[in-house]
């Protein structure tokens, strides 16, 4: 077990330090406190993440819009039309 350079030894060095440090009563919240931490700091990553792709994906939304426009014209309908942007907006949906 090697975690970010930390072995197995250095994991039960630095539990045993906790334990000393905050004590058995304290121990518990604190790695509840530790887990809240890192649970917002992934919903915080994850809301980045889909932002970003998001905005990678817009440009790309739009072109489909333009050429379904164009060509609107000449040999898909208005019901093919909507239906595209239905399957636009439910994906928009699933990013969020």
């Amino acid at each position: 077990m090697n975690i970010f350079g930390v072995g197995l030894p250095e994991v039960t060095v630095i539990l045993v330090l906790a334990l000393l440090i905050f004590g058995p009563k304290k121990l518990p919240e604190l790695g509840k406190q530790i887990g809240k931490t890192l649970k917002s700091l992934k919903k915080a990553s994850n809301e980045f993440q889909n932002e970003i792709d998001q905005v990678i994906n817009e440009p790309e939304k739009e072109d489909l819009i333009q050429s379904s426009e164009k060509n609107s014209s000449t040999d898909i309908d208005q019901e093919t039309k909507e239906s595209v942007e239905k399957d636009l907006s439910k994906s928009d949906n699933n990013d969020k």
